[in-house]
């Protein structure tokens, strides 16, 4: 059987494609996702929580342009640029991958999406689109059919209903959400003076980390710099990098803040829509009172958890960010959108840093 030929990636101007298809970045066919022609899977260093849910990443950069280069903003992606975000599960052997009983991709997922994914071991879910027109990014989310053919799309968002199988052979009910357009914006809009969206994970310290192509492994930046995809970016030994959250080689405070900047930090800065709450968890923040340690939460109510402080050093029991991060509660839970569930083992790591950090909260 001759392999398939990969789709051709279609910048769309204007409007709303119905189908994923329309744009060309990703096609399910001859039991393979394929990428499409010059899209460029990626990873980052320590990705955000989605419920246990794997994520192929790839971009797309109109031929001739580049992004440019930002030590800690967003790269300034040039008008035709498409990203997509793909959410999957692997499903148990011998499973059927249509059906509701998946596996978290924690552990089980084997697939660096440098080739695209196996359909056979996978079941697809969604995929996001991020597409830089003239105007700005817009987001659009796309819902994967039960043929796993194609997938269409949804701007009001939808439930996925899962059953998500755990390593110690219990299981857990997850309501997977597909988020509408609007939850879509209140993630990446991170500067509340403008309004405008923007990607999160295309950032140096993010990408500044190797990934295994299909020719070989090679570090990100220098990858995309290589390929004209980037211009501007200086060697990576020299550019910011976040630690890999996985890595207990690492020190646990480069992890932790790492976690926190990822999950947390596109919202908690100082001009991300979670501004007035004075907690700040991005990745150039160093003021203890800024990070939490110490800190009374701007609004009172269940969402502290009748806790004093975001942080109180040494006492993870006692802070409402360990606390919040736990929950599942809407209202309660952080982050508001993008989970369903706890991420068991980022929540064993917060905890752990919060018990390691020197200090007292009494006057």
């Amino acid at each position: 059987m001759r392999p398939a030929r990969p789709p051709t990636p279609h910048f769309v101007a204007e409007g709303y494609p119905a189908s994923l298809s329309d744009w060309g970045m990703v096609a399910a066919a001859r039991g393979r996702l394929m990428l499409g022609e010059r899209v460029v899977p990626y990873d980052l260093a320590t990705p955000l929580f989605s419920d246990y849910a794997g994520k192929l990443r790839a971009i797309y950069v109109p031929k001739g342009a580049a992004a440019a280069y930002d030590a800690e903003k967003t790269f300034a992606f040039p008008v035709g640029t498409v990203i997509s975000k793909t959410f999957y599960y692997p499903v148990p052997e011998g499973g059927d991958r249509i059906g509701g009983r998946v596996l978290p991709a924690v552990g089980n997922d084997t697939q660096s999406g440098a080739d695209g994914l196996d359909l056979t071991r996978v079941r697809l879910i969604e995929t996001r689109i991020l597409a830089r027109r003239a105007g700005g990014w817009v987001a659009l989310p796309y819902v994967w059919n039960d043929r796993q053919t194609d997938a269409t799309l949804m701007r009001t968002g939808t439930l996925v209903p899962l059953t998500l199988q755990q390593a110690s052979g219990g299981s857990e009910d997850v309501a997977y959400v597909v988020p509408n357009v609007n939850q879509c914006a209140s993630c990446h809009t991170q500067d509340h003076a403008s309004r405008q969206i923007a990607p999160i994970g295309p950032k140096a310290r993010h990408l500044n980390t190797s990934f295994p192509y299909a020719d070989g492994a090679e570090n990100q930046l220098a990858h995309w710099q290589r390929i004209g995809l980037l211009s501007g970016a200086p060697a990576p030994g020299t550019a910011p990098r976040n630690a890999d959250y996985r890595d207990s080689s690492m020190p646990l405070g480069d992890r932790a803040r790492a976690y926190l900047d990822i999950n947390c930090g596109h919202c908690h800065n100082a001009a991300g829509l979670a501004r007035t709450t004075g907690l700040y968890l991005n990745a150039s923040v160093t003021a203890p009172a800024r990070l939490g340690y110490c800190k009374p939460p701007v609004a009172a109510g269940p969402g502290t958890g009748d806790h004093l402080f975001d942080i109180v050093p040494g006492k993870p029991d006692e802070s409402i960010l360990a606390f919040r991060m736990a929950a599942t509660r809407p209202g309660i839970r952080m982050p508001e959108v993008g989970r369903s569930i706890a991420h068991q083992e980022g929540v064993a790591l917060i905890r752990q840093w919060i018990a390691s950090l020197q200090g007292s909260c009494s006057s």
